[in-house]
C-alpha cells in the first residue's frame, strides 16, 4: 500500500485530471502485466522512443494504482505551474553537483521507502537505432538500484510514436492511435548487489537491464530485434540533443560522463 501523504495524492489527481483526458481522447491503450509490478518501491526503466514516452508511462502507471516519479532537471522546478506540479507531485530534483546528487540519491530512497514507482530512461535520450530498438544505456538507473536494493523492472511500450514520431515537431492524431505497455519481471541484479559500485560492475547491470527492455520490446512488436545493441559512438553520433546525426558534440564525453554517474539521467 502506498504512503503517500494527502497532499501528494491531491497534486496527482489534480495533474491526472488534466493529463489523463487528453490522452485519452488521442491514444486508445492496452496495459499488459501491471498485476506482476512489485508492491513496493521498484526501478522502473521503460524504451524512449518519442517525447511524449514520460506522458504515456505516467498515466499507465497511475491509472493502474501507483504513484509515478521522475528524476527530473533542477531548472524544471522554477518554471512556472509546472515547478508547482513537480513540487506537488513529488518529483526527484537532479542537480549536477556531487552534493546534489547526494540529495537527489536520498530524496529517490524516500520515494522507494514510500512504495513509490521511479522512472528512469536507461538509454538516457530518445533512442538513436534506427528501427527504434533499445540502444546502449546509461548507468544511472543501475546505480540507483545497487545503491538502494531496489527492485529493477523493464517496461516496454509501441504506438506512442504514431501520435508523434522522433523528434517531430507536430502531432498526428488521425487516425487514432493506439499504444501497448508491457510491464516485464525483474531483472536479476541479486549477483551484483552488496560490493563496491565499480565501473564492470555497473555495465553488467545495465547490460541486464537493456537486454531485459530489449526482450520486452521483442514480445510486444512481434519482431526480432538487432543481434547487437545500437552504440551511437561506433555509428557517428552524438550521444546527447536532437541533432545527434551530426556526430559531432564537443561536450559529448563531459555529458556522458555526468550521466553515468547520477542515477537521474533522462
Amino acid at each position: 500500500m502506498t504512503k503517500e501523504t494527502a497532499g501528494t495524492r491531491f497534486a496527482f489527481a489534480l495533474a491526472a485530471g488534466v493529463v489523463r483526458p487528453i490522452m485519452n481522447v488521442l491514444l486508445g491503450r492496452t496495459w499488459q502485466g501491471f498485476d506482476t509490478l512489485p508492491a513496493g518501491g521498484v526501478i522502473v526503466c521503460p524504451n524512449h522512443v518519442t517525447e511524449i514516452d514520460p506522458l504515456v508511462v505516467g498515466h499507465a502507471v497511475y491509472s493502474n494504482g501507483r504513484y509515478p516519479r521522475y528524476l527530473a532537471k533542477e531548472s524544471l522546478f522554477t518554471v512556472p505551474v509546472l515547478g508547482a506540479v513537480l513540487r506537488g507531485t513529488r518529483q526527484i530534483p537532479v542537480e549536477r553537483s556531487s552534493a546534489g546528487a547526494s540529495r537527489s540519491l536520498v530524496a529517490a530512497r524516500e520515494a522507494l521507502d514510500a512504495n513509490g514507482v521511479i522512472i528512469i530512461y536507461p538509454e538516457g535520450t530518445l533512442t538513436r537505432d534506427p528501427e527504434l530498438w533499445p540502444m546502449r544505456g546509461h548507468t544511472g538507473a543501475a546505480r540507483l538500484a545497487l545503491q538502494t536494493g531496489a527492485p529493477v523492472v523493464p517496461m516496454a511500450h509501441w504506438g506512442a510514436q504514431e501520435l508523434l514520431p522522433r523528434y517531430a515537431k507536430k502531432l498526428h492524431p488521425f487516425p487514432r492511435k493506439r499504444v501497448t505497455v508491457k510491464v516485464g519481471s525483474p531483472v536479476d541484479l541479486e549477483d551484483l548487489r552488496g560490493g563496491p559500485l565499480t565501473r564492470s560492475v555497473l555495465d553488467e547491470a545495465t547490460g541486464r537491464i537493456i537486454a531485459a527492455l530489449t526482450a520486452e520490446m521483442a514480445l510486444l512488436r512481434g519482431q526480432q530485434p538487432p543481434a547487437e545493441v545500437w552504440d551511437p559512438a561506433k555509428h557517428g553520433q552524438s550521444g546527447q540533443g536532437r541533432d545527434f546525426e551530426s556526430g559531432k558534440n564537443k561536450n559529448q564525453s563531459k555529458q556522458a560522463g555526468n550521466g553515468e554517474d547520477k542515477p537521474g539521467d533522462n
